[in-house]
């Protein structure tokens, strides 16, 4: 049975993965209510006011994968028709260093795509570059096959090798925060405050 990272929030993952996991804020759900989105990555790099290999990645990433794509933000990399043909693959969204098109035709076919924006002029397709080669995206390096998971809190990034880790510990989180109630959690979190408290030496008597 394969896991199902997407059954925690990605808030759950910082307990299980460093800083420097987690993308830029910049890149962000493009529409509401955030669709949240989970899948290995299938990445891809486009040259400064180029949009060549994304839209050759749509063809060629696998049902479930998430393209993610390290780019910049001068030109749009896709529109609604790229969105439409990834959506119809069953490529599970975008996740861009860079700005798409068409934002309202995105959010009403339902398309996850996370990016730091929207432009309206397009992009060139003249330049080619390996697909599925590392990629800086959101300011985290992403392998292709590490585990994306997505949602209104913010974008994780866990790596292939140690992804099952990472899911047990923020699981565990999870589980041991739903289990207890407001009161309880109150009770212990004001305790450990007031002992961070005294031991950095604050009085405020």
């Amino acid at each position: 049975m394969s896991t199902d990272y997407s059954s925690v929030s990605v808030c759950e993952y910082a307990d299980a993965l460093p800083r420097e996991q987690f993308m830029d804020y910049a890149i962000h759900a493009l529409w509401q209510p955030a669709a949240s989105i989970c899948g290995p990555a299938f990445t891809v790099k486009c040259r400064p006011g180029d949009h060549l290999m994304l839209h050759a990645a749509i063809y060629r990433a696998k049902r479930g994968d998430i393209i993610v794509v390290e780019a910049d933000d001068q030109f749009a990399l896709a529109g609604g028709n790229v969105c439409a043909i990834a959506q119809r693959r069953g490529i599970a969204g975008f996740v861009i260093d860079g700005v798409i098109r068409d934002l309202g035709e995105v959010r009403e076919m339902g398309f996850p795509v996370y990016a730091r924006g929207v432009v309206p002029k397009p992009g060139a397709k003249k330049c080619v570059d390996p697909l599925n080669q590392p990629v800086n995206c959101g300011g985290v390096t992403v392998h292709p096959g590490d585990i994306i998971v997505a949602d209104e809190e913010g974008i994780a990034v866990i790596p292939k090798a140690s992804a099952a880790e990472a899911f047990e510990i923020a699981q565990q989180r999870a589980h041991k925060d739903s289990a207890m109630t407001l009161d309880e959690w109150q009770t212990k979190h004001h305790d450990n405050i007031e002992s961070i408290l005294r031991q950095l030496g604050f009085d405020d008597t």
